[in-house]
């Protein structure tokens, strides 16, 4: 009696007793942590006299910046959830600003913003068809498509937008004419209320208001697609049959194709779907943040897109604490400069004590010790200085990548088999 090979996969195992109760304690912590974090924001301000530190501009801006960093970690979430590591984001990314700023600006942003998502799917196609097809290494093939994306886009740049129409409405060789802005919605009467409560910068009332009113003034319809986007990853690749067989991809591919899963196929629709959400971050970049194409314009995006991910342990609730994070630490340099970036010593002070009380009841012995020095330097830094260079504050958004990375590198779990080979059969 043979059996027959269909595409449905396996009943899904009778959840353990505990599993509500964990996924109820976990939910819990998240609260703890966001409460713990607001309470010790709040406690800063008021000790710096900083009040800028989550006014409504600077947690507006901030979301202004998460959101490309964002949806390039979803871009990367997607292709390594089936076994196909996409360092070529940052090139994806570039085909999107591209790709909006060009179609923006003839027709409509609209159509622009199409066009970036488009632009980023056929890259993503360009490294499946190297990854997935032809067994090319995901590295290599995703350092390719940066380099192959950023030579493109300036030739083009230079064919499209130097000389005749374009450069009559503003183009250059570096960068597109401006296309029309795209809608923003505020919510009526509540920001108005709410930027009336921040003003009297009573504690923990008036941070609680300071972060709703950034969040509900002037926010582009590409942030509301990509919290949309962020909810619908997560109900696609943890609630339904696609997302499972995707994710099998990643963890298990010899296993997924026994159960009659076309692993091909599954891995292509998970690149593609990466490129297009890295282009969308890249259209955000052209439409929203600068109204045209630019050279250059998404500085590093698409790396610390993947840093944002891996923080987020290869999930969408935590990949957007970490977009959120780094959009933070971005924005406070942009608008502020040394002087509240300076504050923050004094919050990281607090959270390296609390990390070293942590690891001290771990018993890890040698890490408790490291976090107090360093937490004893930083206070020493505080104490001394009233301005951090501005050096230092440029690079701010990096050593917060770095910081969070080394601090979050014990807990990663990864999925099995990504960036591994794969052929049609090999289990055989």
């Amino acid at each position: 009696m043979t059996a027959t090979m269909t595409d449905t996969p396996p009943p899904a195992a009778p959840k353990a007793e505990g599993a509500a109760q964990r996924s109820g304690r976990s939910f819990g912590q998240i609260l703890l942590l966001v409460a713990g974090a607001l309470l010790l924001l709040a406690a800063v301000r008021m000790i710096t006299g900083s009040q800028q530190l989550d006014s409504a501009g600077q947690v507006s801006a901030a979301l202004g910046l998460a959101v490309p960093i964002g949806l390039a970690g979803l871009a990367g979430l997607w292709s390594e959830r089936s076994g196909v590591v996409n360092i070529g984001l940052e090139g994806m990314m570039i085909l999107g600003t591209f790709g909006a700023g060009w179609v923006g600006w003839q027709s409509s942003p609209w159509l622009g913003l199409l066009a970036g998502i488009g632009f980023g799917v056929v890259g993503g196609l360009l490294h499946a068809v190297a990854t997935v097809t032809f067994g090319v290494d995901h590295i290599v093939s995703g350092v390719a498509i940066n380099l192959l994306a950023l030579g493109a886009t300036q030739y083009l740049a230079k064919l499209f937008f130097a000389g005749g129409a374009a450069e009559n409405a503003g183009g250059n060789p570096k960068q597109s004419p401006p296309a029309d802005s795209l809608p923003q919605v505020t919510v009526p009467g509540l920001s108005d209320g709410l930027q009336s409560l921040e003003n009297h910068h009573w504690f923990l009332i008036s941070d609680l208001a300071g972060i709703l009113g950034g969040l509900i003034t002037n926010l582009s319809v590409i942030t509301i697609l990509a919290a949309v986007l962020f909810v619908a990853s997560w109900w696609i690749l943890w609630r339904t049959p696609f997302g499972l067989r995707l994710r099998s991809c990643g963890e298990n591919p010899t296993a997924a194709e026994s159960l009659g899963v076309n692993v091909y196929t599954y891995k292509y629709a998970a690149v593609a779907v990466s490129g297009g959400l890295a282009g969308l971050g890249g259209a955000f970049l052209a439409l929203v943040t600068s109204h045209t194409y630019l050279e250059g314009q998404t500085g590093g995006r698409g790396y610390i897109g993947l840093a944002a991910m891996i923080f987020g342990n290869w999930r969408p609730g935590g990949l957007a604490m970490g977009a959120g994070l780094f959009g933070y630490s971005d924005a406070l340099q942009l608008r502020n400069g040394g002087t509240t970036v300076h504050a923050l010593l004094l919050l990281l002070v607090i959270l390296l004590v609390v990390l070293a009380g942590w690891k001290l009841y771990r018993t890890s012995l040698w890490q408790g010790a490291i976090s107090l020095v360093v937490a004893a330097l930083v206070l020493l830094w505080y104490l001394v200085t009233d301005e951090v260079p501005s050096d230092f504050v440029g690079a701010t958004p990096y050593v917060v990548t770095l910081l969070v990375l080394s601090l979050s590198a014990q807990r990663l779990r990864m999925p099995k088999a990504d960036g591994m080979r794969y052929r049609k059969g090999q289990g055989k």
